[in-house]
This record gives C-alpha cells, structure tokens and sequence, in this order.
C-alpha cells in the first residue's frame, strides 16, 4: 500500500508556518549574525578596493533578515560605494516581505535593490539565454543548496560569476549535526519532492575539491528545542516535526514504526542533547568561504 506521506514542500502554507517555528525556537539567525558580526569583516576586507559601486548577489534570499545585516558590514567596510543589490527568491511571500523589511529600515541609501522571482536555475538559465554573465564582488547562498537539483554544477556556475577578488559565500547544516544523523539513516524514508536534497558540509569539500576550489570552512554551533515534539498532539511539536522531516503531517501520516523509531533516534547523543529536563536538537551550521 503506498503511504500517505507527502513532502511538506506540497504545502506552502504550513511549510513558512513551520519554518517560522523552527527560528524562533532555534538559534539559527543568532548564530549566522554572530558570524556576520565577528568574521564577514575580514571575509569582505578586499572584495572592492578601490571601486566606486560593488554587486552583491543573493542567491535565495528569502524574506532578507540575513541579507540586511551583511549589506551593513558592506556598506561600513565601504562608505560612500553604491551597492546594487540583486535577490534571487522563488517564493512571491518571501519577496513582499522582505520589500516590506527594505521599505521599514533606514540606513539603506546607497543600496539599490532588485528582486527577481526565480529559482537559481532558472536565473542560470535566463543568463545563459541572454548571454549574459554579470559578474559579482560578493554572492552569498544561505541555507539553499537543499532546493536545487545538481549542487555541484550550481557552485560551479555561481562561482564562474566571482570577479577577481570576489568571494562566494555558502551557509548550510554541519557534518556534525543532528541533521546529518537524521537524514543519513531516514532520509530515504521521507517523501521528498525533487525539490529537496540533503546536503551538508561534510559534503561540499569532495565537490570543492574535485572542482579545484580554494574555501574556509567555518563551523556555527546551534541548538533547537525540540522538547514539544515528544507531547502527543501538541501543534507546535508536530509543526517542528515536519521541518524536520520535510513531511506534511509527519505525527499523522507516518508508518507507526518509522515514527517510533524516529522519535527514539531524536533524544539520542547523534542528534539532541537532553539539558534540564528539555531536549535540544544539534542545529550547527557551517560556513563555507570560497576564493575566486
């Protein structure tokens, strides 16, 4: 009988409703603003001497919490440059409210925004039809290599855009995650779209490597409380097991083994860490720096 598992990417709605959960409950932005606060400085120290305007390409923007705070380190590593800021972002929500973001701050003039509703293949594609390639001082993916269909061959292409003293930034899930653990063993029992792969950091170097690319690898320790998931029928437990899962209605939908054994795996030291009677999920990050 085939199982009534569906990825949670069918579901955009109750996708953004459990990825919100997932950040207020996790240290996911206060760990990569820690890391743009201490280490982008020296990261961006010579992507545009001497020049008068930097491009910056976001590639999976998002609703823009990230992409603002690294403009700032930009623009205070070179006052007086213009920045032109273009965002690619699939999702239309994500969009119109990161445009809701740029219209509340102040402190953005010199920055000119654009936004383009397309997936990184389908600006690859759109580039490549107009024979254009724009090259960047700075582009940076943040926790969107999962969405694209040959990882490799994206790097390749976002890192053929890098101008001489470039550098390409990438933020994705640790080796060392629960995250790793997680998908290592059940990934394949998870109803994922062609939409989504797993990929960490321990994964990038082999690509890296083999394509002959210098990087930094830097490690983000971060946690999650995961502690509802484990109370039958608690909303929000259920809305953090799906993110965890990608599956709509994973609590309701999954074979009762895969569950059990799954809830099981998630308390142990491979995934979460059991602090004060709560249960923290291992959400470490990396950070990878790539040269020219």
């Amino acid at each position: 009988m085939a199982s009534p598992m569906r990825s949670l990417l069918a579901d955009p709605d109750r996708y953004l409703q459990s990825f919100r959960l997932f950040l207020e409950r996790s240290t996911e932005h206060q760990c990569m603003q820690e890391f743009v606060e201490r280490q982008l400085p020296d990261v961006i120290a010579s992507i545009a001497n001497g020049k008068s305007t930097i491009n910056v390409l976001s590639v999976g923007g998002g609703a823009g919490e990230m992409d603002l705070q690294i403009l700032s380190k930009i623009r205070a590593r070179y006052p007086g440059a213009t920045i032109n800021n273009d965002v690619i972002e699939p999702s239309a929500d994500q969009i119109s409210k990161y445009k809701e973001r740029v219209a509340q701050a102040s402190n953005l003039e010199n920055i000119k925004f654009t936004w383009h509703k397309e997936t990184a293949y389908e600006y690859e594609s759109r580039m490549n039809a107009e024979k254009k390639a724009k090259k960047w001082d700075f582009i940076h993916m943040i926790q969107m290599l999962y969405y694209v269909k040959d990882v490799p061959a994206t790097l390749r292409y976002f890192h053929s855009l890098l101008e001489s003293q470039a550098k390409l930034l990438v933020i994705l899930v640790s080796g060392k995650s629960g995250w790793e653990t997680l998908w290592k063993k059940y990934g394949s029992s998870f109803p994922l779209e062609d939409l989504c792969s797993y990929v960490s950091s321990a994964d990038l170097p082999r690509m890296l490597d083999s394509a002959g690319l210098k990087y930094h690898l830097y490690e983000l320790p971060s946690h999650m409380d995961i502690t509802s998931c484990f109370v039958e029928g608690d909303k929000e437990g259920e809305l953090l097991l799906d993110f965890l899962t990608e599956t709509l209605d994973f609590a309701k939908t999954a074979p009762p083994e895969l569950k059990r054994q799954l809830m099981e795996d998630l308390r142990k030291p491979g995934c979460s860490e059991n602090r004060d009677g709560k249960v923290f999920f291992n959400n470490n990050l990396s950070v990878i720096v790539i040269e020219p």
